[in-house]
């Protein structure tokens, strides 16, 4: 497949993307939120779960907004969102005929790790925001585990970097 995936992540220091299913990530701060638009407007498409998109509310402007869910009564009322049960294989193939290079992945859990167990993530983009929630969401569910490969680190403002990884392959559950 030659549409790039890229998963982009905002985590606290100890691992955690959010306290509970419904977060607001209001704790990412100002330069994550602005890499996350750049990424994804630069890409044109984002994919990303239910439980994702309700915590945000509404499509994003300017971007394919594709959002994975098994609840077949849910119906897009915008052009630019699209519900789909369609495995990521699917999404990424159809994606791919309308045009499509990139792709950003955006979560939450379960679904990046649905990627992951098909094989279908490339690379890894993680702002650490120093933060500890003690508890909450990790990026993926138990089971999955990588081998990655640093590509670069970049400081995007006084207390956060971002990290910019390859994947080289994922272990575990059925990857």
């Amino acid at each position: 497949m030659a549409i790039k995936t890229i998963l982009l992540m905002a985590q606290t220091l100890d691992g955690k993307i959010a306290k509970y299913a419904d977060h607001f990530p209001d704790w990412t701060g100002k330069a994550d939120k602005q890499l996350f638009v750049r990424e994804t407007r630069q890409a044109g498409a984002i994919i990303m779960g239910s439980k994702t998109y309700d915590t945000i509310g509404k499509p994003l402007p300017g971007r394919r907004n594709i959002v994975m869910t098994r609840n077949a009564k849910r119906v897009s009322q915008w052009e630019n969102l699209v519900y789909t049960s369609l495995a990521p294989h699917a999404i990424l193939q159809n994606l791919e005929k309308d045009g499509y290079q990139r792709v950003v992945l955006a979560g939450g859990a379960r679904i990046n790790t649905l990627f992951a167990e098909a094989g279908l993530i490339d690379e890894v983009l993680v702002t650490i925001t120093p933060m500890i929630f003690g508890g909450g969401i990790a990026m993926f569910d138990d089971g999955i585990g990588g081998d990655l490969r640093l590509l670069r680190v970049t400081q995007i403002d006084p207390e956060r970097v971002c990290l910019h990884y390859r994947l080289l392959r994922f272990t575990g559950s059925k990857a």
